[in-house]
């Protein structure tokens, strides 16, 4: 069975013995535990990618672009905030992502004019939920009391909110939150699927996709690191065997085998 299931039932066992029987186990500093082997992630490559966006269009394909573009995960591009985009400097900032930190990735210059434009139409729509009274959105930790009518500003509006209104269970007050992530992943697969793309592939895809096309392209991995918002470098360094992979394959022998002629000459440089 998996790595998962074991140390599930090993936790169950130890949570019976402390919690219900209330027996301590004593020290389980060496005890074996499973451990889940190496995964390396699914990667498209570029060609893939470029069938895949072409197969979304609006809205749905200006997230995807981002998530590709800026390597967000999933949930960071859902709540992103019109405050969290730099368009100056061509910056988008993460707040409170993976670890609760804050970090900055860049803004695609592929997208920044339709994404000004998208805004415009979002900002719209805000204008009218003010006027009806239902304006407001959720703001993280205590600001709400901090900053009683920042839940109104423009600035703190989700960058993709959701289509209908919903009542914040917190306040009781009806808004506007943001897109469901059930809802982009159901774009996406369908996505793939018209594009003819057989790979495993997923939302968190496009942020392998992300790390690995850069890597590729010469970016040093410590700056994919600070771009991706990874603690430590060791868990940036699985793109590079991805990269490894894609790039400089080794080639089968029974390619050399095969090899076909050309102009005379046959795989040894000799003259035939």
């Amino acid at each position: 069975m998996a790595a998962s299931t074991q140390n599930q039932a090993f936790n169950a066992v130890l949570f019976l013995f402390r919690n219900v029987l209330c027996k301590e186990v004593g020290d389980l500093g060496n005890t074996i535990r499973a451990k889940r082997g190496q995964r390396l992630p699914t990667v498209l490559s570029a060609e893939e990618v470029k069938k895949l966006l072409a197969k979304m269009s609006g809205k749905n394909r200006l997230m995807a672009e981002l998530i590709y573009g800026s390597g967000l995960r999933l949930m960071e591009l859902a709540s992103l905030r019109v405050k969290d985009i730099d368009f100056d400097s061509n910056t988008i900032f993460v707040r409170s992502g993976k670890g609760d930190k804050d970090r900055a990735t860049v803004l695609p210059l592929t997208v920044k004019d339709r994404l000004i434009e998208y805004l415009k139409t979002i900002k719209d729509l805000h204008s009218k939920d003010i006027a009806a009274g239902r304006g407001e959105v959720y703001l993280p930790d205590a600001l709400a009391r901090k900053y009683p009518n920042a839940g109104t500003l423009w600035a703190w509006q989700y960058v993709f909110p959701s289509v209908t209104l919903s009542v914040d269970p917190r306040s009781g007050r009806i808004g506007r939150h943001h897109i469901s992530d059930k809802s982009i992943q159901t774009t996406f697969r369908t996505a793939i699927k018209d594009a003819g793309i057989v790979k495993h592939a997923t939302v968190h895809t496009l942020r392998h996709c992300f790390a690995t096309h850069l890597l590729m392209s010469g970016v040093n991995i410590r700056e994919v690191q600070e771009l991706l918002g990874h603690k430590n470098v060791e868990t940036t360094m699985i793109y590079t065997h991805v990269m490894r992979d894609m790039a400089g394959a080794p080639k089968s022998p029974l390619d050399a085998l095969f090899r076909p002629k050309r102009n005379g000459v046959n795989g040894k440089g000799r003259s035939t």
